[in-house]
């Protein structure tokens, strides 16, 4: 039977993949800080308790992380790095603990704890590692950069990690997000008609094939492309 780590697994769109995995017949590993809130959701859905394993992680703990790593009851087939924080940025200007907070959650606790995954020789029906990025990272933009710089380099790490393991054939695929219905965003100025849910992310997530970058929605695929193309000066103008 495969197994699929979730790190952040207390994230909306973590629950809502864990699902998922779990209706195709994998093992789950949900690691998080909020174990009751996971077992509650459990509850709430139905899910057969037996399919799913919790464990405490926290991803700004890295002292912790090897560990955390080497007490799993299996070693996963599958990794999915969704653990999340944010703060405004206007609010990330000022408050330093709040940035801080999430680069380590973003990038550096990412980092640390997929670098021992993804160099456990040990592990050899390691198949996929799956990060959880974001839109605001493909180009910085005045209303969100320094929460858009963590997503950034979150991407910039799983694409060297993609080239650095596929000679033993392992696929690393980032889920490149828009605005996620979630308590995440909740209280956010963001427009409606752009807003996905979490199963949606979540079914891209689970149905992730070979492709390095996967953006959900066609109306985000669109914004992701017109992003990527706009000239500096345009990029300028937007909020």
């Amino acid at each position: 039977m495969k197994t699929v780590l979730i790190l952040g697994a207390n994230s909306d769109v973590a629950k809502e993949a864990m699902q998922l995995y779990v209706g195709k017949g994998y093992q789950v590993i949900a690691a998080s800080r909020s174990l009751s809130e996971i077992d509650a959701f459990i509850v709430a859905r139905g899910l057969p308790a037996e399919k799913i394993t919790t464990r405490y992680f926290d991803a700004t703990a890295f002292g912790d992380h090897g560990a955390f790593y080497a007490a799993l009851p299996a070693k996963p087939h599958i990794v999915l790095y969704a653990a999340g924080f944010q703060v405004t940025n206007d609010q990330a200007l000022v408050d330093w603990p709040g940035s801080y907070r999430m680069m380590n959650t973003h990038y550096a606790g990412a980092v640390s704890i997929l670098n021992l995954i993804a160099m456990d020789a040990g592990n050899t029906h390691l198949e996929k590692i799956i990060g959880l990025s974001s839109l605001s990272g493909v180009r910085g933009r005045k209303s969100n950069f320094v929460y858009g710089s963590t997503k950034a380099a979150f991407t910039t790490y799983l694409a060297g990690l993609r080239q650095y393991l596929y000679p033993r054939k392992i696929v690393v695929n980032a889920i490149v997000a828009g605005y996620i219905r979630s308590k995440m965003t909740a209280g956010l100025d963001l427009p409606e008609s752009l807003l996905l849910e979490p199963a949606d992310i979540a079914r891209a997530i689970v149905g992730a094939g070979n492709r390095f970058v996967l953006v959900p929605g066609f109306k985000w695929k669109l914004i992701y492309q017109v992003l990527r193309m706009l000239p500096e000066s345009l990029v300028a103008r937007l909020p």
